[in-house]
């Protein structure tokens, strides 16, 4: 017996049912009938790979029985449009990808069938999530989306890849490959917070708003609390958890650029973030339940927009040529320095372009990963001056021991690290 053949059958019925039962389910729930179930789903995908097999013995097979299922799955959708008036065809299309797995199977791709299967149930299964997407994106925010393919598929591909000054200093091509990959990151994190927002508090809008800037974040939230102080516990929990993933979002760069730096990075990124996120549960915990609205906010403030790009793209082109000029100049303590002052503000393009120099062999590992530690500690202090400025001492003192425990660890991850070296 050929076992492979008995494995690869016995996949696509399994994968046919799953889909077919995924549609039954959905069905069910909305109290309407359909054409076909979890059995019938199973045997359409029995059908391509009967189909293929028997296509090397009687040549025309597979056209014929392709046709007979398009004709198939044609009558059905006829008669769903005649008798409820419904326009909907995931489920007829669903039905001959379907049928198409079982010949993909046959041919011994069976990565690639159980790979697209999987993906066919999850895009079945996120209906009611893209539709709840559908409801909070605007016609700004498609012409967001816009900006960014045009950023990255037009104009990125056109730009040279090369250095075009005398210092050998601005490189367009990569300059503005940084500004795509935040811009990418931060409409993300404000996507996130267009679906979740209110409805899911603070602590996931601050997760979300983490992604785009922790420092409007802090901000905010800060300015927030003057007015509602005895929710002390929400908005630290919300300013905590946006900072915690501001560590997972340099580390995320750090891979995107030189993953062999990230991983050196991990130790410290991951200490940090593991125990913020520890941190933010104890004041999920002790939060009280109530409607903070963030619509108004800074961070619910769309982040694409082809100014901020190019701010960004004119940010990282200087940090990058500061911190070349000073590293031939001072050493990795010019490194330093840029690296204190450029967290001042953003943690971004510092952390790119280190990543960038150590990549290029312009700069040790050693000396870029703890550039970047520098950046992403200064950043820190000034979100908790931030904190104490405008939340008062009493946000200030709840946020510090956060700080001190996520900077501490971040501090002992770096020395483990680079003492290992």
């Amino acid at each position: 017996m050929d076992y492979s053949f008995v494995q690869s059958l016995a996949s696509v019925l399994v994968l046919g049912f799953a889909i077919g039962m995924q549609r039954s389910l959905t069905y069910r729930r909305t109290q309407e009938r359909s054409f076909a179930g979890s059995r019938t789903f199973a045997l359409i995908a029995l059908s391509g790979f009967l189909a293929a097999w028997l296509e090397g013995k009687y040549h025309g097979i597979i056209m014929a029985v392709t046709l007979g299922i398009v004709l198939m799955l044609g009558l059905t959708y006829y008669l769903k449009v005649r008798e409820s008036r419904r326009w909907g065809m995931t489920t007829q299309i669903a039905a001959l990808v379907t049928y198409l797995l079982g010949i993909l199977a046959f041919r011994g791709e069976m990565v690639w069938t159980v790979f697209i299967g999987v993906l066919v149930i999850i895009l079945l299964e996120i209906k009611p999530r893209l539709q709840s997407l559908e409801r909070h994106i605007g016609p700004s925010d498609v012409n967001a989306v816009i900006l960014l393919l045009a950023m990255s598929f037009v104009i990125l591909p056109i730009l040279p890849d090369r250095m075009v000054d005398p210092w050998h200093l601005f490189n367009p091509y990569k300059t503005w490959m940084m500004a795509v990959i935040i811009a990418a990151i931060s409409f993300v994190g404000y996507v996130a917070i267009k679906i979740f927002g209110q409805k899911h508090g603070v602590f996931l809008t601050g997760a979300a708003g983490g992604l785009i800037s922790s420092t409007a974040v802090t901000i905010s939230l800060s300015k927030m609390f003057q007015k509602q102080t005895r929710l002390i516990n929400n908005y630290a929990g919300g300013i905590a958890v946006a900072c915690t993933f501001m560590y997972l979002r340099v580390l995320f760069e750090a891979f995107v650029i030189h993953p062999e730096l990230a991983w050196r990075l991990g130790p410290a990124y991951l200490l940090a973030a593991g125990s913020g996120l520890i941190y933010s549960g104890w004041f999920y915990r002790h939060a009280e339940a109530a409607e903070i609205d963030l619509k108004n906010s800074a961070i619910s403030k769309n982040p694409l927009q082809l100014s901020e790009a190019i701010k960004f793209g004119l940010l990282f082109g200087i940090i990058y040529g500061a911190v070349a000029l000073v590293q031939g100049r001072y050493g990795n303590i010019g490194v330093y320095l840029v690296s204190l002052f450029s967290g001042l503000s953003d943690v971004d393009a510092i952390t790119l372009s280190l990543s960038e120099m150590a990549k290029n062999g312009k700069l040790v590992e050693t000396a870029a990963m703890t550039g970047i530690v520098i950046a992403s500690v200064t950043n820190s202090i000034v979100k908790l001056g931030i904190a104490y400025w405008l939340g008062g001492m009493k946000l200030g003192g709840k946020l510090t021991p956060f700080f001190l425990l996520t900077l501490g660890l971040m501090g002992l991850g770096l020395w483990w690290a680079v003492s290992g070296a």
